[in-house]
């Protein structure tokens, strides 16, 4: 089975997205529980960006010692040695040089020619592998660079010594088709580098990073690049957590093996948002809070009989303490009884449809049934004679006479 590696770019391109941003041990807290999931390389950050960010690079790198620890750079001779400073403490350092190939940046961003931008990449990887033993190129804005000239950026920076060659889909404008198709290419021209790495990094304004990066490991990239919770520039990007477990529940469609620890990913998730104090969204895959949470009856039973029925994964496996079969008024009888007896309650079929007639009407005004709110219910019931019960007893009366 081939091995993907595993590219987090939390620390980096997650923190420059607004309301992300993170200071030093806050870094630090994070880098470390990146660590222990088990990612191949963690990317702690741009030096260039400010002093502060410089300082936290170093910090990371200092004390990650499993996994590699990258820093990001443009092409140019500033950022290469701000970087490569970041990167001065780590056991395992990687620079990561980037230059943008698209016509449409290279003329409205970089005001400069294919020829000089090809020159100036060609420079910088060069310098780089003379100073860090691993250097990693990408070509900016890559799905949506002429293929010809993207061809032969690529076999250049490789020839200038990088040996990690990623491709991003920048603005999130590719899809599977498309972005697949690409690295095929890049692959056949590549054909006398076989141990080039190809990696994949996508954003998600289409909603399409997790399929592109999916269709990227169908077409033989072996490294993705991709984010705690997702978070990123814009939509974001591809979300490490969703990646992972699509690997693992897909086995057999994609035969790749990683080093993540699937019973972290919830907790990593959930370090990220109490360090930025944003939470995921409920219907989040993976780890948000309706992931494995259940309200419809018929799904209700089916969980209740073979859980397999309607999910995909157990959640004790990604870290989840358990799943919730939520009651409110989409939820059958099987479900309360149940909840009933999770409480300690053993109930009669009399009592539960008493208490099931009581709880739906709760939940049309509160929407969600709570164990406090069965607890009073059950009592409620028992207390006195309820309906359904007085029903019984008149009918058995009626019936004697």
């Amino acid at each position: 089975m081939d091995r993907l590696q595993i590219f987090d770019t939390t620390l980096r391109d997650g923190e420059q997205s607004p309301g992300f941003s993170m200071n030093r041990e806050e870094k630090l807290k994070l880098a470390r529980q990146i660590e222990e999931l088990g990612v191949d390389i963690l990317e702690a950050g741009f030096p260039i960006a400010s002093p502060g960010d410089l300082d936290a690079t170093r910090a990371v790198a200092a004390e990650i010692k499993h996994c590699k620890v990258a820093a990001l750079a443009r092409a140019r001779q500033e950022d290469v040695d701000a970087a490569l400073r970041g990167l001065e403490p780590a056991a395992k350092p990687r620079l990561h040089v980037f230059l943008a190939t698209s016509d449409l940046h290279l003329k409205y961003k970089l005001r400069t020619t294919r020829e000089q931008a090809l020159e100036q990449m060609i420079k910088m990887v060069r310098f780089g592998r003379q100073h860090c033993g691993e250097v990693e190129f990408s070509a900016e804005d890559a799905s949506r660079t002429d293929i010809g000239y993207l061809c032969q950026v690529v076999l250049a920076v490789v020839e200038a010594g990088a040996t990690i060659v990623n491709l991003p889909d920048t603005v999130g404008y590719s899809t599977p088709d498309d972005y697949a198709e690409m690295f095929r290419n890049i692959r056949a021209h590549l054909s006398a580098y076989p141990d080039v790495i190809l990696s994949a990094h996508c954003h998600d304004d289409l909603g399409l990073a997790l399929a592109n990066s999916l269709a990227a490991i169908d077409a033989g990239v072996r490294q993705i690049e991709c984010t705690i919770n997702g978070i990123g520039e814009r939509a974001g990007n591809a979300s490490l957590e969703e990646l992972a477990v699509a690997i693992h529940v897909r086995q057999n469609r994609y035969p790749v093996a990683t080093g993540l620890q699937l019973e972290k990913l919830y907790p990593t998730s959930r370090m990220l948002s109490a360090i930025t104090n944003i939470s995921v969204p409920p219907n989040k895959a993976v780890v948000g809070a309706n992931a494995f949470a259940h309200e419809a009856g018929i799904h209700q039973d089916g969980i209740l009989k073979n859980p397999l029925t309607y999910e995909i994964i157990v959640p004790e496996k990604v870290g989840v303490p358990a799943r919730r079969l939520v009651l409110g008024k989409h939820s059958g009888r099987n479900a309360f009884r149940a909840r009933f007896a999770d409480l300690g309650f053993t109930i009669t079929d009399v009592e539960l449809a008493d208490c099931y007639r009581l709880a739906i009407q709760r939940a049309d005004e509160d929407k969600e049934i709570s164990d406090r709110d069965l607890i009073t219910i059950i009592h409620q019931v028992r207390r006195g004679q309820s309906p359904a019960s007085a029903g019984s007893e008149a009918g058995t009366t009626a019936n004697a006479r």
